[in-house]
């Protein structure tokens, strides 16, 4: 298994030998910075609470491992999530060098915190939270990331609550939606939330949720579900293909 930059062909990403079928695909944080002390009028703009005062701003080329970044990053520092968003279409068509396909940002009562925050979101990213290859060519990947246990930003965006176990699943359009039915039948998870492509990316997915031992099951089944098609992408059943 090798390592790669990116989660698709979709942006030229950094090879570090031949491609092959399970390659890890990583991502990359473009540019970040922080703003000490925020104008008051400016902070209206977000939903920040009232003691912070210190915000963090970054970009990435992937935004499904900057959500679970910015995530576990509110476990082990206090800052809070006030906008998180992909940008349309993806890092292949960022509009500018540093947009990529992502945006984020978040507020602390000092920067102090906000770069204790960044230390965890680049560990997230760098090591962490990656894409799969499916592909000798990576141009079919997903991401099935179990978590054990949640922070504050995924019941922003899902009804997973604070500690509970959940696993992040992300695929290209009809990937996803083979592989989220595949995950549910696989364990015993709830539906979080459930992205029907397309999203801002042309992907879908969804988080399930429930035991850690069951989300990392459900993990391996979307994943093994991916795969399956591609392998066979016009396949309807197995020994029954398309005209």
């Amino acid at each position: 298994m090798s390592e790669k930059k990116s989660k698709s062909t979709n942006i030229k990403h950094e090879r570090r030998g031949a491609a092959m079928k399970g390659d890890i695909l990583r991502s990359t944080i473009l540019s970040e910075r922080i703003i000490p002390n925020m104008d008051v009028k400016y902070r209206k703009q977000f939903p920040i609470p009232e003691e912070h005062r210190a915000l963090g701003l970054f970009t990435a080329d992937c935004d499904d491992v900057c959500y679970i970044g910015m995530d576990e990053a509110t476990k082990g520092t206090n800052i809070e999530v006030v906008h998180a968003t992909a940008l349309y279409a993806g890092a292949a068509n960022a509009s500018f060098k540093f947009s990529g396909e992502f945006f984020g940002a978040f507020s602390a009562p000092n920067p102090e915190d906000i770069v204790s925050a960044f230390n965890i979101i680049h560990q997230v990213v760098d090591n962490d939270a990656y894409f799969i290859s499916c592909n000798d060519d990576d141009s079919v990947a997903y991401i099935a990331h179990t978590i054990s246990r949640s922070g504050t930003y995924w019941p922003q965006i899902s009804t997973v609550k604070p500690n509970e176990a959940l696993v992040y699943l992300i695929a290209p359009p009809n990937e996803a939606m083979y592989g989220m039915d595949a995950a549910l039948k696989a364990a015993e998870v709830d539906i979080a939330a459930f992205w029907a492509p397309p999203t801002y990316t042309n992907c879908g997915g969804g988080i399930l949720k429930g035991e850690q031992s069951a989300c990392r099951a459900a993990g391996e089944a979307f994943g093994k579900a991916v795969q399956q098609i591609a392998d066979a992408p016009l396949k309807l059943l197995p020994g029954i293909e398309t005209m």
